[in-house]
This record gives C-alpha cells, structure tokens and sequence, in this order.
C-alpha cells in the first residue's frame, strides 16, 4: 500500500500519526466463566518520524505487562477519559524514521467492556450454549484490544470451548470441517486460527463465538472466493433459504460494478436478537441481525448494502469519525445503483423513496443539535461519534451522490469514475477532501463537467443544516404509486365519521410487496393523525400488529402512536412496548432501528410504560443500545447501579 499523509482523529490518543502498527497478531482465550477474553496483542509497528514512546488507545482493559522488542518494560496507562479511554504510553529505544518496533502487550477485558456482549443461554436460539458478539464500530475496538485507530492487517489465535468466528480469513479448523474441528462443543478447547491480509481500520476488528454451525452457498462459475452462512444449528436452514440465492448473486454484481473482491471470503452470521443492527460489515464475515429472515427474502437488501461496504469502508475507509459518510453514503448510493442493475430503476427508485422519509425524520431529530445534520462533523477532541449516528450519513450521503451522477451526466458516466475512485483509494483512509480533489482530477481533461462541478454547492451538501437537502430531488415511483394512492385514500377518508362506511378492503394490500407496504405506512404518518376509530379500523382489515415483518411493523405502530392523545395510541401503546421487550414471543427487538424510534413514541404517549418496559429488559439489550435509548428517555445512570 503506498504511503499515506495522517489525518489527525478527533477520537484518539495514540501517536499513530509518528509509529503505526502495519499488523497486529493477537493470541486470546475466551473465559465464557468469568465473561472475559485474555491474551496478548503483539503490534509490529514502523516508525514515521524519530520517537521514544509509542501510545495506544485502550478502554477499560486490564493491563499486565508489556514487552519491547522481546524484553519486558515498564508502562504507564494514563487516567480515563470517558469516551476515549485511557492511554496507554510505553517508552521505546530511540527509534528512527522507518525503523520498525515489536510491542507485545499482555492484558484481559473487564465487564466495563462495551464492545463485546455476553449472552446467557436463555438468551440464544438454543438455550444451550452462552454466545459472545463484538460490535467495534465506531471506536469501541480499544475495549478489546491497545491498539491505534490506524488500518493494518492482523492474524488471531483464539483458543475456546465454542466456535470461534473472526473478521478474517480462517486457517483452522476449516469452516468446511466438522464444526468445532470434530471436538465437543462446549468441552474441548479448540484454537482457531485467523489471518486478515487487508489493511483494515481498528473497528473492524469483530469476533463471535457460540454454538454455530457453517453452510456454504453456491459459487458462480470463475469465482475464486466463497460464501456462506452461519449461525446455532435451530436457525441455520432457515437462514440458508433466506440468503443462499441472493448473496452469491449480488457479491458477484458488486464485482462488476467496483471491481474484484479482495477478501477472499463472504460469509454471513446471523445473530442473536439482540444485535443493534441491521447488520454490520465485518470483513469476511457480515453480522446480521435475525429479523432480516422473513421467509419470503424481502429484507435480503440488508445484505447489498453489507457486502458493498467491502469496496466502500472496508476497502475506502473514511479517516475518522467526521467523514463516517464516506462509508455509508456511497454505501448506500451503490447499494442502490445494484438495484436497478439487478432489478429496475423502479426499484432503485422506491429505495430513495423510502430512505428519504428515515431522513426527514432522521434531521427532524437532530434540530437542537444542528450540526449533525451535516455530511461533514466537526466533532470536538474526545467527543462521542454515536451522538451523531442516524440516517444522515447514509440517505443524505446517498442522495449527495446521486445529484452528482445527475450532474455529471447519469450512469455511463458516473460508474467509470467509481471503478478509478475504489481503485485508487483501496486500502486507505481518506477524508472528504481527499475524495473530491480525485473526483476533479478525474474529470480535469473534460471541461463541461469540470464546470457542472463547479456548479455544485459543496457548502450546502458537505456542512449545511436543516430538515431539507439543498436539492430537490426527484426519483422513480412506480412502484411507490400504488401505495402513496392508498394512503392518500386512507387520509381522504378521516371526514367519514362512521368507519362502517368506510370504503377499504382486507385486499387492499394483497397487490403490495412488503416494500410498498412500508412505504404505504410511511406516507400515512406523514400526515396529521388519522381518527382513532380509523386506525383500529386499519388494524381490523390489514392485521399489521400480527405482521412478522420487523420493517412493517415497527412503520405500523408508529402510524398508531403518532398523537400521543388519542385512545388508538393509548390502547396500543402498551402492545408496542412488549413487542420491543419480546414480553410474550421471548425475542427482544434489539435492532435499534426498530426499537429506538418506538420506545421514544411510547415515551411520548406513556412515559412510565416506556421506562417500566426498559428496566424489565435492558441487559437483554446490547450496551451501545442500552446507553442510547436511556439517552432517548430522558435516563441516567442510576439505571447502572
């Protein structure tokens, strides 16, 4: 990878801007007893300029030696800084530019740990066997690990009495073998051993272990890598039917679209519930969440965007926290552009539809903090980047790209720029700046589309406020007509006094994929509340409370809960609770994108249901979640102790 300038990172200690790690290895034993992971990281690190001390970010970890080239030494771990955590500062021999270093650092995790999740068994699909998930992003890697927020590669040996999967290519046992390399799961120890070849940032470092079993998907002809499924033996064929067509199919468009696949692997785990996510693009590896396997494929979209990121974040990484929209905004943009190359442009279409609704509401939120509503955050030293985490970054940033295909000419003109942006930029850490330097001196020998560049505001797309996008934008509805009509119909008919008279069929939605569903429900709560004696009716007809559906769902009962005075919220607001806390189906929904924008509408009609429903449920809660929805409730820390 050739040499890259630093970019200094609102969000770290370390002094990776004058030695950075170039590979990590990391040698752990997971204590499923204690909830612990122990071990070492050991970081082969290249000096930038001359230095005496390297520091690393670490947060809550336990630190019990260290060694320098081999010879123990002594460290000094600074005190807490309650989002960035402590560093951890060990002195070196001088050491001059471009002279390499091995620091060996001894160490385990503690229960403050807020990246790893440790599940009970009564908390897994089999309520056998405990389970561990990580989730690194965005700067949560520290907690599991010293290490610098700098991309390197790394290899892991792991050593557990369960299945172990980790964001890299595994060397042993194979995936393909017996599960467990044929010992007894739950008994033996087995160590697995992984490598990751790539360049990847610091929060990309994922691990999981549980009872999972492995089931390849087929390979289309002439590709060299491989897929496939993971997750507890209850849910593997169900989650095989949900993904074994699509994932290969889709992996091999991205190809087309961005360039060869680098990492050699594509799997998917699903998770238990209380994933916060839909999915999280781990390389290798994807985490998703179990509330994409419906059935009927129709939430499969979740994994386009996953597998994307393997070209746009983990291939292109934005260079801190303030550019986290270069990841999900191009994301997002190819994940459509997928769309209508698989599918139809009407396809592409509905997704800008329905995307801008989640950003509307997504800006709507942020209008006493306005400056989250920009592309470009300007985050403060030590400032909390999950402050900001919405929609904003994916919908706006999709929306920003799409006005510049437009602008630049439409497709054929745009996916050749796309191909020469992952190809120069693969492996690297960049800024926004970095990306539009490369986008003029892309086009520097065409003058018109230098001139429409020109003709771009970058201020308003890249830093402006506000609840609207400085575009008006315009997409396909095709396949949104039929639901925007009926929810037009829906809203016409609040003058009808007597629902009896009302003028709706239990068919109405039967010529409806689960898409134009959702975007039926959104357009209805775009609009004053409907009469209660309507939405019962509503509910009578379309039974949507029974849906198994999470999206139409979670849409659903925010239409009901919309005025949070009427008897229909009122009568339903606690069903809405129970279904976040999985009271009767025993199933939390820990996706945060159903359960923080319902528990905030139940805190609006019943404030003592919302909390109540929480306190019953918060550990079952994954602990980024935990603190973001206390933040949503008006919550302190008291609920910790």
């Amino acid at each position: 990878m050739a040499a890259q300038v630093p970019v200094e990172d609102p969000t770290t200690q370390s002094n990776y801007v004058d030695i950075a790690t170039e590979n990590v290895a990391l040698d752990w034993t997971i204590d499923f007893e204690k909830q612990r992971i122990h071990g070492s990281a050991t970081h082969e690190l290249v000096a930038r300029v001359e230095v005496s001390e390297v520091i690393f970010d670490t947060y809550a970890l336990d630190i019990e030696s260290v060694e320098v080239n081999g010879r123990a030494t002594k460290f000094q771990l600074q005190p807490e800084h309650e989002v960035m955590g402590s560093a951890l500062r060990i002195p070196l021999p001088p050491t001059r530019v471009n002279e390499r270093v091995k620091v060996k650092i001894t160490y385990k995790t503690t229960e403050r740990c807020p990246a790893l999740q440790w599940l009970a068994k009564e908390q897994t699909q089999g309520k056998t066997f405990p389970f561990l998930f990580s989730q690194c992003q965005p700067i949560y890697a520290r907690a599991i690990a010293p290490l610098q927020d700098t991309p390197s590669t790394y290899d892991a040996k792991v050593t557990s009495v369960l299945p172990v999967l980790l964001s890299a290519q595994r060397l042993s046992p194979p995936s393909n073998g017996p599960a467990h390399g044929g010992k007894v799961i739950g008994k033996d120890a087995v160590t697995y051993e992984y490598k990751q070849m790539e360049s990847i940032p610091s929060y990309l470092l994922a691990i999981a272990a549980g009872n999972l079993h492995y089931r390849a998907f087929s390979v289309p002809e002439g590709k060299s890598w491989t897929t496939g499924v993971w997750t507890e033996p209850e849910l593997l064929l169900d989650a095989y039917n949900e993904f074994c067509d699509d994932t290969p199919r889709y992996l091999a468009a991205a190809e087309n679209l961005a360039g060869p696949y680098r990492f050699g692997v594509y799997d998917l785990l699903v998770l238990p519930p209380s994933f916060p996510y839909g999915g999280m693009e781990n390389p290798c590896v994807s985490f998703m969440t179990p509330t994409l396997i419906t059935g009927d494929r129709s939430l499969t979209d979740v994994v386009i965007h996953e597998l994307t990121h393997s070209w746009f974040g983990n291939g292109v990484t934005h260079a801190n926290a303030s550019h986290f929209w270069l990841n999900e905004g191009w994301t997002t943009y190819i994940e459509r552009v997928l769309q209508e190359l698989i599918r139809s442009p009407a396809h592409r279409g509905l997704s800008y539809v329905i995307g801008y609704k989640s950003l509307v509401d997504a800006l709507k939120l942020f209008q006493t903090t306005p400056k989250y509503q920009r592309l470009v955050i300007g985050f403060e030293t030590g400032e909390d980047p999950d402050t900001a985490y919405s929609r904003v970054p994916y919908d706006k940033g999709a929306n920003f790209i799409l006005h510049l295909e437009r602008t630049l000419g439409g497709l054929d003109v745009f996916l050749p720029y796309v191909r020469e942006y992952v190809k120069t930029y693969m492996g690297h850490s960049i800024t926004t700046t970095q990306w539009k330097d490369h986008l003029y001196s892309y086009f520097s020998n065409q003058e018109d589309k230098i001139r429409a560049l020109d003709g771009v505001n970058w201020d308003a797309w890249l830093y402006g406020e506000g609840v609207t996008l400085p575009v008006h934008m315009e997409y396909d509805v095709t396949l949104a007509t039929a639901a925007n009509d009926l929810a037009d119909s829906w809203d016409a008919s609040r003058s009808v006094a007597d629902r009896t008279q009302l003028d709706f069929k239990s068919s109405d939605l039967d010529e409806l994929d689960s898409k134009q569903r959702a975007i039926f429900l959104q357009r209805l709560e775009t609009y004053p509340a409907l009469p209660s004696s309507h939405l019962l009716h509503l509910d009578a007809l379309y039974k949507l409370s029974q849906t198994t559906n999470g999206e139409i769902r979670m849409a659903f009962y925010l239409v009901m809960l919309k005025d949070p005075a009427s008897s229909a919220g009122k009568a339903y607001v606690r069903q809405v609770a129970d279904w976040i806390i999985g009271k009767d189906s025993g199933v939390v929904q820990g996706r945060m994108k159903f359960c923080r924008p319902l528990f905030r509408a139940v805190n609006k009609v019943d404030h003592e249901i919302a909390v109540a429903a929480f306190k019953s449920a918060r550990t079952s809660f994954h602990p980024i979640a935990q603190k973001l929805i206390e933040k949503d409730l008006g919550l302190g820390a008291e609920l910790r102790e």
